[in-house]
């Protein structure tokens, strides 16, 4: 059984840093496309970064230059850091994960989230 835990989030003032990080058991990130994805209240699902097999990372336009994510393989944890941040970045955040090794596919596995709220 695959499992996938976020951990991270938190309450924060805007400026202020995070890093969201998701542990994985039954699945292994190497190799495989990984994303992360946000919802917040009244807002449809939106994915915020995805990281392929080859470490091509890729960014919705609101977060590029103050977001990154990464895959340690020691650990087997994907994670997303996020600095500068904004109250409209307040959502909860969910790790996702596929099986192929490109992201033009959907996730088959996911997250329970963990929850991120900005202040002014």
């Amino acid at each position: 059984q695959v499992q996938l835990v976020e951990s991270g989030g938190g309450s924060v003032q805007a400026g202020e840093s995070l890093r969201l990080s998701c542990a994985a058991s039954g699945y292994t990130f190497s190799g495989r496309c990984a994303k992360w994805f946000r919802q917040a209240p009244g807002k449809e699902r939106e994915e915020v970064a995805s990281i392929d097999s080859d470490g091509v990372a890729r960014y919705v336009d609101s977060v590029k230059g103050r977001c990154t994510i990464s895959q340690d393989s020691a650990k087997n944890t994907l994670h997303l850091k996020m600095n500068s941040l904004k109250p409209e970045d307040s959502a909860t955040y969910y790790c996702a994960a596929g099986i192929l090794t490109r992201c033009v596919y959907g996730m088959s596995y996911w997250g329970k989230g963990t929850l991120v709220t900005i202040s002014p």
